[in-house]
């Protein structure tokens, strides 16, 4: 075979190649949308991060307006400064309520949605009153049906719900943790008996902790059925917080640094406005 035929064959065989990639892998990015609606608990409403016992939505780590949190609505406003944004998260919310959210998330024309939700249905007064993973995918595959259906076209971003058990790990040294902790029965489930070396208690963090691993897993293969939704890949779960990203009212919810850590680390992980 000549030089003149070998690339002939070359650039044929780049081009059968090029043709057979995904329709997905080559999709192009959504649109920078012009409404964002943020869904799920404390967490997303900034809950004991300016204050105490109080939620602080402009700290939040998706629709804050606070500039140091860096949040998903302040970096897609660089882009799109008309942007409109929407909290609908409710401090103490489980999977339960998402259903209700998304439809709030709908009415409002939402045209890119975060949700963060999970930490409540593992972190509960004990561990026989933790979600059933299988309620939990029940809930959350209404949740996104709810989503796609009332809006076809919006981009959907799912984050993966903190390790509680990294919370444990950075606190349990912390006589100001472990007061909050017992004052404010805190994720009892998890942190009760926070010095204890018991192989009971500690097989039932472990068992808490697995719980939140199967969340994870529910949330990564719903979103994955989506062809606009986008997980985080278990960045929040495997980000080794520190016991400074905590508020210091509860020892229990992100502070203002916490939530620019979550923005942080969760918008490269999305769809790249």
């Amino acid at each position: 075979m000549d030089f003149r035929s070998r690339t002939l064959t070359l650039v044929l065989l780049a081009a059968v190649a090029f043709t057979s990639v995904p329709a997905t892998a080559m999709a192009a990015a959504p649109p920078v949308p012009g409404t964002m609606a943020s869904m799920g608990d404390s967490i997303t409403r900034g809950f004991n991060a300016c204050g105490f016992y109080v939620d602080c939505p402009s700290r939040s780590w998706s629709t804050g307006s606070y500039t140091s949190v860096k949040s998903h609505y302040l970096r897609i406003r660089t882009v799109n400064p008309s942007l409109v944004a929407y909290n609908d998260a409710k401090s103490g919310a489980k999977v339960a309520d998402m259903p209700g959210q998304a439809q709030q998330a709908v009415s409002q024309g939402a045209d890119y949605v975060t949700i963060l939700i999970g930490a409540n249905d593992a972190c509960t007064s004990s561990e026989s009153s933790m979600t059933s993973v299988a309620d939990f995918e029940s809930r959350f595959r209404t949740t996104m049906q709810t989503l796609t259906t009332g809006l076809p076209g919006a981009a959907i971003f799912v984050a993966s719900i903190p390790d509680v058990k990294r919370l444990w790990q950075v606190g349990k040294d912390s006589s100001s943790a472990r007061t909050a902790w017992a004052a404010l029965s805190i994720c009892q489930s998890l942190l009760a008996r926070p010095r204890s070396t018991d192989a009971a208690d500690n097989d039932r963090r472990d068992r808490v902790r697995q719980r939140v691993a199967d969340f994870n897993a529910v949330l990564a293969r719903v979103c994955g059925e989506q062809a606009n939704c986008r997980y985080d890949g278990g960045a929040v779960f495997g980000y080794p917080f520190a016991l400074s990203d905590i508020s210091t009212w509860d020892y229990f919810h992100p502070n203002t640094t916490g939530q620019h850590v979550l923005a942080e680390v969760t918008y490269p992980t999305g769809f790249g406005w």
